[in-house]
């Protein structure tokens, strides 16, 4: 009974793993433009490209993935995010580098290779231990900034072919990181189809994908946005590695981004014992309904109601003569306001650290983006935090807030007043 759930509203649907056309909606968040497009002072006449924003399932393979796809080269090539500019990514990194070197025994003789490396924000735990590195970054805006800062750094992105013409320039790697990267290629197999080619034989892959489970328990929409094309669970992280030759063999839950996987994997006949955590795993999203299509038939209420309780909030403090602004130009943050059709009328501004993002607008919405200084020169009632998942990192660093009484406020997964 479960296929009576198949969507019509993207006939010529194509699963981009497995090539199965059946399919239900997940969400529908309407017409959008991309969330990192941000408006510069230059640009504020230019009308502004919208696209369709809907998450589907695949009833074969179970991949959660939008059914319309945005060029990458359309959002990645000049890139505003910076991974340094939140000190708490930055030291999840240094514990994830300090873990790794020691579980693996990592040196002098060894080669870390790290996909979407940014700014070189981990890639600098290496060089401080004098490890061998190399990133690869498809922003040459960014890719500029991790060389400056001496990381070694190829732009362009990484597939079969990139890894063939990388080994043969001598790189083969004994880690390779790609962190929060996997969602960000429109077709994952033609990622882990390179990483085969340039994983030494007792080789170890890690990479971080947010947790699919996590975000349908959490009704986590706003990590929706065309960059992100597909949403993860371990089930299908397996199958995919299974089909490039690779082997899962552990899996660690993070608290990142909203509950995330770090995955581990390496070449099938390697000597990687599979840890436990795999199958318990395994097992957790198989009670979870995972591979399901009934599982995700809910999904789309909660999202409406949280967009009606924040809605709800902001004309009720508007009407009571009071302000609302907010805290990070995040990607999630866009995609939040934007399905709730919000404005400078609804939230006066946003602040962010990152100096790329400062002077623009947020995409759509036309709000504009401040330094965090402003908050004390405006004293606003309320800071509503876009990127929640940091909502602890913003509430210490912004705590000055309170001197005035102004009170933090988080939407997702429910409106809430800290």
């Amino acid at each position: 009974m479960e296929d009576m759930a198949l969507t019509s509203a993207e006939p010529a649907f194509t699963c981009r793993f497995c090539g199965a056309s059946r399919h239900s909606l997940v969400v529908d968040l309407g017409e959008q433009v991309p969330a990192n497009a941000y408006v510069s002072a230059n640009m504020v006449d230019q009308p502004e490209r919208h696209y369709p924003l809907r998450a589907v399932v695949c009833h074969d393979c179970w991949l959660v993935q939008l059914d319309y796809v945005v060029p990458p080269e359309t959002i990645f090539r000049d890139y505003v995010y910076l991974s340094s500019y939140s000190p708490s990514w930055v030291a999840h990194a240094g514990r994830f580098v300090e873990s790794a070197v020691r579980r693996f025994g990592l040196g002098a003789d060894n080669l870390v290779l790290e996909i979407a490396s940014n700014d070189g924000y981990l890639l600098k735990h290496v060089v401080e231990r004098g490890i061998p590195c190399l990133g690869v970054e498809p922003a040459e805006n960014v890719a500029a900034l991790a060389r400056a800062s001496g990381i070694p750094t190829e732009t362009g992105f990484f597939n079969r072919s990139m890894a063939e013409r990388l080994r043969t320039h001598g790189a083969l790697a004994d880690l390779i990181v790609a962190n929060n990267v996997l969602a960000h290629v429109p077709c994952p197999g033609a990622l882990v189809s390179g990483l085969p080619e340039v994983l030494s034989p007792e080789g170890v892959v890690s990479i971080e994908v947010p947790h699919l489970q996590r975000l349908l328990e959490g009704a986590e929409f706003d990590t929706i946005y065309h960059e992100h094309y597909s949403y993860f669970s371990l089930s299908f992280i397996r199958r995919l590695f299974q089909a490039h030759g690779l082997r899962v063999f552990d899996v660690e839950h993070l608290v990142t981004h909203g509950g995330s996987l770090r995955v581990y994997a390496c070449h099938m006949t390697a000597g990687h014992p599979t840890s436990s955590a795999v199958d318990k795993t395994l097992a957790a999203e198989r009670t979870a309904g995972i591979e399901r299509a009934a599982t995700y038939s809910s999904f789309d209420s909660n999202v409406h109601r949280i967009r009606d309780d924040l809605l709800a909030f902001i004309r009720d403090v508007r009407r009571n003569g009071k302000s609302v602004v907010g805290y990070g130009a995040a990607a999630k943050g866009n995609t939040l306001i934007n399905y709730c059709g919000l404005g400078p009328s609804d939230i006066d501004y946003v602040v962010d650290q990152n100096p790329l993002k400062q002077g623009h607008l947020l995409p759509q919405s036309r709000i504009p983006i401040l330094a965090p200084d402003q908050l004390a020169r405006t004293r606003p009632d309320f800071v509503l935090i876009l990127p929640w998942n940091l909502r602890e990192e913003i509430v210490q660093s912004m705590s000055h807030i309170r001197e005035w009484g102004g009170r933090f406020v988080v939407a997702v997964p429910k409106l809430e007043l800290i």
